[in-house]
């Protein structure tokens, strides 16, 4: 049987969720017990979003063979058990450096090089790498980002308007859009949605399915009035409201409307019937929490609600491993020094964590932060800088050093406590200067990282370029730390814990990304209990 695609697009406005959308669809074509690859095609300009500001771009995903990639993939992971890799995001800017680098070896025999068919043509090869990353992969599901419409998405929607073309019968399309309830007049306004697809039929795609993106169920009046419009069947017409506590539910409600049902129908493909028992067993436990733990994340981006967006998804994700509701503090760390005082700063949470990160802004209240926890026996995680940070605040306030720093904030710091690797200080561009993708790590048995994995070796994702400088090992050791996780081809730290405290622990790593809610990462899991299980400073926690 042929390879099956599924074209999601965007209209109206962005942030509509297509990612969430996209991964929604998957689970449940998964749960029909199909074999599905998802794909996130990015119009944006940058080869990849590594030197992208997380303002802008919220947070970068990391997968297994290092790619630097959209956020959405993260959604894809945590939704689905899609392969995921450095084929599974392309962006302009990759398609056009391919296009560029083939054009100067000769490739293209001294033809016009042109958007249409060398750029296109591209855009169907990675089309068709995606779909072969593993074997059996029955549906494809093709994310096309940014808004239709805008002039960066146009050679992709071409691209798709060929790929349908060559296989009609293998292809359909999703359309989301906005449907938006205007107060002062008391009305649902579709004329949004009109335009929308209006724009892409005027390329020459006409969606199959409408997704509509709405704040309360849509009448049937309305529907019918899209549908009308939209040259679509009504019950092809699907509203995608605003879930009333968790994303997770947004498989639950397009399922309710038979979204999976109707895909399969649309593209002919077998199935068995959905099973969402397990998924369903999850989000009981998200609704209907036994007790509460509250949680600070102590970061730079904290104003932007998707910088650290798989660090919040992983602490939900050990809420439900301990039954727990979970509610997150966010604090800007620069704002900390200012304030003059940690505990009127980022007082009366259970517990603390401290993300990622790059540059010198919001250091300094990332380690009173580390400080804090370290000294009043709080809770602390530390994610790659928050293990540096963990790092740089013992080598200060306990080994009496009193200058030790990152020389990434101080190159010229006495005491080089985390330091780059020295193969790497001749690099100058900051693209492809780190540590990157999945790296075996040796577990030391009797710490917090064995009781959490239970398992002395494991893989986690990487992305940073600074790391404990050994040269401090014994002297660290000598104090009481233990550094319970190694790179297993390697002397490089990977974990470092305090033993004499409750639970204080920084890996050099990124867990975040390797956490789904129906396999919580452990490491987030015990966090999450140690704050459950320590004298309630909230007074919230009754379990």
């Amino acid at each position: 049987m042929s390879i099956k695609y599924i074209f999601i697009t965007g209209g109206v406005v962005s942030s509509l969720g297509k990612g969430l959308t996209a991964a929604s669809i998957g689970h449940l074509l998964e749960c029909r017990g199909i074999k599905i690859a998802m794909l996130k095609l990015d119009p944006y300009l940058n080869v990849d979003p590594g030197t992208m500001n997380p303002f802008q771009h919220g947070e970068v995903y990391v997968t297994d063979d290092g790619a630097e990639t959209d956020l959405d993939l993260g959604h894809y992971y945590r939704f689905t058990n899609s392969p995921l890799s450095r084929v599974s995001n392309s962006t302009t800017g990759q398609i056009y450096e391919t296009v560029i680098k083939r054009e100067r070896k000769g490739d293209f025999l001294g033809k016009t090089v042109q958007v249409i068919p060398h750029v296109t043509d591209e855009i169907k090869a990675r089309i068709l790498a995606g779909s072969h990353q593993e074997n059996n992969i029955e549906v494809v599901i093709v994310e096309i980002g940014g808004t239709v419409g805008d002039i960066e998405s146009l050679p992709f929607l071409e691209a798709i308007r060929q790929f349908r073309y060559e296989r009609p019968k293998d292809c359909i399309n999703v359309h989301l859009t906005y449907v938006p309830y205007l107060k002062a007049a008391g009305e649902v306004k579709t004329k949004p949605t009109q335009h929308s697809v209006q724009v892409l039929r005027e390329i020459g795609i006409i969606p199959d399915i409408i997704l509509c993106r709405c704040e309360d169920e849509l009448s049937d009046d309305i529907k019918a009035k899209i549908s009308l419009f939209c040259n679509v069947r009504q019950d092809l017409v699907i509203d995608e409201k605003d879930v009333a506590k968790s994303i997770y539910e947004v498989p639950i409600e397009l399922h309710k409307q038979g979204l999976d049902e109707k895909i399969c129908k649309a593209l002919e493909v077998k199935s068995k019937p959905t099973d969402l028992s397990r998924w369903e067993k999850m989000l009981n436990t998200v609704l209907h929490p036994k007790g509460k733990v509250v949680v600070g994340i102590v970061g730079k981006y904290m104003d932007h609600q998707d910088a650290y967006k798989s660090v919040f998804e992983a602490l939900h994700h050990g809420a439900i491993a301990a039954g727990c509701a979970i509610e997150i503090r966010r604090f800007e760390s620069d704002r900390i020094v200012e304030n003059g005082s940690v505990e009127k700063a980022i007082g009366g949470c259970d517990g603390y964590l401290v993300p990622g990160g790059f540059g010198e802004r919001g250091w300094e209240g990332k380690v009173l932060t580390a400080k804090y926890c370290r000294e009043n026996q709080i809770p602390y995680f530390g994610l790659c800088l928050g293990m540096q940070i963990m790092i740089v605040e013992f080598a200060r306030n306990v080994l009496g050093l009193k200058n030790a720093h990152s020389t990434e904030v101080d190159k010229n710091t006495p005491y080089p406590v985390i330091s780059m690797l020295s193969e790497q200080k001749r690099i100058e561009n900051l693209g492809g200067t780190m540590r990157l993708g999945a790296y075996p790590c040796e577990i030391k048995k009797g710490t917090l990282a064995f009781d959490a994995y239970g398992e002395t070796l494991i893989w986690e994702r990487h992305r940073h370029r600074y790391e404990f400088n050994n040269e401090y090992k014994e002297m660290f050791e000598s104090k009481g730390m233990v550094f319970s996780g190694k790179w297993a081809k390697g002397d490089l730290c990977e974990i470092s814990e305090l033993p004499s405290h409750p639970w204080m622990l920084g890996v050099q790593f990124h867990p975040e990304f390797k956490s789904k809610p129906l396999v919580p990462h452990p490491l987030f899991r015990d966090f999450v209990r140690a704050l459950a299980l320590k004298p309630a400073m909230t007074g919230a926690w009754q379990g």
